[in-house]
């Protein structure tokens, strides 16, 4: 997806169909029951930066620009809206890309179903950047090669002028080790020709989480209840830092008694768009940025 030696765009152009200040712009409706609060930005101030975190060993250059990434997997369906604004001048960022990638409701991730299932027989390649994280063999910011060609729960979209990009997907599962979350990245500077976002950089590299109350109804619910992994909590998940949007954290709307029938999810990204975060930064001990 990215070829550093494509020239950097300027920051008046990215910025140019942003349109008004960010603070017209809510999180698509009020949290329910189990959600966690939204942050809605002041007028007078802007957003905090979020934070950066480890990319992880399973994030791949798929080039799969689609809203709907489920390809059919069972799961409590999800819907994920992400705005994206420049954290520096308060505006929201247009035309820029937003990557997802998580795995279904086994916790198993696309293109690597014997590495992220734990059999040992994908091993990550390169050095890694912290300590594994996730099921043997992954972990850390290092980077594992693929075992298969499925591409389910990846994907990513263009923001419209107003920051925003919308997916469709499912409630994601768990796995040992790691609290239930979703891998974001934020691309900039790159050209969109033909379905595809060449160039730039990255400037934002995360990872979204759900609040607890909303993973436990989920976990009673088909395909997940079948999951007899013992499921890491937020509070027990090393990379998780907190509660608010900046940490990552998800606002959430759903009815709490049918669950099953589906949840919407926001969150707004603040963001330097002059910033290069490729993923190494947000381990605990390291130089996180944010």
């Amino acid at each position: 997806m990215r070829e550093e030696s494509t020239p950097r765009l300027s920051r008046r152009r990215l910025l140019a169909a942003g349109g008004a200040g960010i603070a017209v712009a809510g999180l698509g409706g009020a949290a329910l029951s189990g959600s966690a609060s939204a942050e809605e930005p002041a007028a007078a101030g802007c957003l905090r930066l979020t934070k950066e975190s480890i990319e992880g060993p399973y994030y791949l250059d798929y080039d799969k620009y689609r809203s709907d990434v489920t390809e059919g997997k069972p799961g409590v369906p999800l819907t994920l809206r992400i705005r994206v604004v420049d954290a520096v001048h308060c505006r929201p960022l247009s035309r820029v890309a937003v990557d997802i990638w998580h795995c279904d409701a086994l916790g198993i991730y696309s293109s690597y179903e014997k590495a992220s299932s734990g059999d040992g027989s994908a091993p990550p390649t390169g050095t890694p950047t912290a300590p594994p994280t996730g099921p043997p063999p992954g972990g850390g910011g290092g980077h594992a090669e693929p075992d298969s060609d499925t591409t389910y729960l990846r994907g990513f979209q263009l923001t419209d002028p107003a920051g925003w990009v919308t997916f469709r997907t499912v409630f994601p599962g768990w796995y040992r080790g790691r609290a239930v979350h979703i891998h974001t990245k934020v691309h900039v500077d790159g050209v969109f020709t033909h379905g595809r976002y060449e160039g730039g950089t990255d400037c934002h590299t995360g990872q979204l989480y759900f609040p607890e109350r909303a993973i436990e109804a989920v976990a009673r619910t088909k395909p997940y209840a079948t999951n007899t992994t013992e499921r890491t909590t937020n509070a027990e998940d090393m990379l998780h830092t907190g509660d608010t949007p900046a940490d990552g954290m998800l606002a959430l709307r759903y009815d709490a008694r049918r669950v099953d029938r589906g949840v919407h999810a926001a969150i707004t990204l603040g963001v330097d768009p002059d910033a290069v975060n490729d993923g190494r930064d947000g381990f605990p001990g390291g130089a996180a940025s944010g």
